[in-house]
């Protein structure tokens, strides 16, 4: 598929998602859109393993709800908030009851906004900016996986408790890379820290060399990574053969996935601190889901896949329980109900939007501690939920009383 190009790609694949054939033969199905990256730098967190991960709790779920069938379609929306939105609009319009997936924040605000005109349902898995649940939450939207704010409260906090002070940010500029910046440097502040400053950069950047003399100018001993995908991948590479953490500097993933961390491997990636909602090797389910996953993908899942499952499955049973597919009555229901399943436990979703759920510190593990291919991580604390996520009255949330 790639030496199609990410465009004929993305045209091919819309081309099957606006046509009835997409939707199988039953008008009254209920219908599920993954709008996903499938070829681009955040196509390895989500991509076709979270339209597989969506598969699959469709198929625990039994492929029916309220007596109708489910079906999925997906598509790549290439990162751009002109064609997301476009396909987000025609899902919407065409029968599609929920969209989820959705792999960054501006993309993520645009469909909220789309759902909540239509009265249908966005279930973000993937994006990560705290204003989801902020300035610009919905009551048709749920922000499922984790934010910035949960990651600049984990990883940020441990590192600035144990001495870390002084730092530099190197940040993706859109919304997700300035919320986290800003949401890392407040942690960073309220520790007694300081930041000697920032650097921007586009999405799939691929010299960061110069921001890393900027950083070395700067003073700080720590550079922390608001970017995500690829271009933390190529940072942190760089980064270490640029010599920083040779030098006394310490590099920090502000948010980093399991795909991540496989793709830099543990030479590059060992000692690295981060926050994660979910790890394949947590407990016995998470191993057996993760083999089931690993199965159809040849890879373990990252926690915005085990998002779109949990999403996913949390949904069908709110229709279920119901007893409808409208969008206000599915999302009262959502919230009424304790989410439980592989990934989460006894968690809920508040009004804003994010779903409470324990969060868990990891440290990358060292070559001679990894006792095979995907065993990467080892678990230094339990973040309890009410700790991890921005407390609701912090949030700027219209919907909050």
């Amino acid at each position: 598929m790639r030496s199609l190009g990410v465009r004929s790609i993305a045209a091919l694949m819309l081309v099957a998602v606006l046509s009835p054939q997409a939707f199988g033969q039953t008008a009254d199905a209920i219908k599920i859109g993954v709008l996903a990256d499938v070829n681009g730098a955040l196509a390895d967190i989500g991509g076709q393993g979270s339209v597989e991960a969506v598969k699959m709790a469709v198929e625990d779920f039994g492929g029916k709800a309220l007596g109708k069938p489910i079906e999925i379609v997906s598509a790549d929306g290439r990162n751009s908030l002109d064609v997301a939105s476009k396909i987000a609009r025609d899902w919407y319009d065409s029968g599609v009851d929920v969209i989820t997936d959705i792999p960054t924040s501006d993309v993520a605000v645009a469909v909220m906004q789309l759902a909540r005109e239509r009265k249908k349902i966005a279930l973000v898995t993937s994006a990560g900016s705290s204003d989801i649940t902020g300035k610009s939450c919905s009551p048709y939207a749920a922000h499922w996986t984790w934010d910035t704010y949960a990651m600049s409260h984990g990883t940020v906090d441990s590192i600035a408790k144990r001495g870390g002070k002084d730092w530099f940010f190197i940040t993706a500029n859109y919304v997700f890379g300035q919320a986290f910046e800003r949401d890392a440097a407040a942690v960073v502040v309220a520790n007694g820290g300081r930041v000697h400053g920032a650097v921007r950069h586009t999405l799939g950047t691929l010299d960061f060399s110069s921001f890393f003399l900027q950083a070395q100018g700067s003073r700080a001993n720590i550079v922390g990574f608001a970017n995500a995908g690829s271009d933390t991948i190529n940072a942190i590479r760089q980064a270490v053969a640029f010599g920083l953490p040779q030098g006394g500097t310490q590099l920090v993933a502000l948010v980093a996935f399991i795909s991540d961390i496989h793709s830099l491997g543990l030479r590059d990636a060992q000692g690295l601190m981060l926050t994660e909602a979910f790890y394949w090797d947590l407990d016995e389910a998470t191993r057996t889901w993760s083999q089931r996953f690993f199965a159809r993908t040849k890879r373990m899942p990252s926690m915005t896949q085990a998002g779109a499952y949990s999403a996913v499955l949390h949904y069908l049973k709110a229709v279920q329980a119901a007893g409808t597919r409208d969008a206000d009555q599915v999302m009262a229901q959502m919230r009424a109900m304790p989410v439980n399943d592989v990934m989460t436990h006894g968690g809920r979703l508040r009004i804003d939007g994010r779903v409470l759920r324990d969060m868990y510190l990891f440290r990358v593990k060292k070559p001679e501690e990894s006792k095979s291919e995907w065993d990467l991580y080892k678990l230094v604390a339990k973040i309890p939920a009410e700790q991890a996520f921005r407390p609701l009255s912090e949030g700027g949330c219209p919907l909050v009383k």
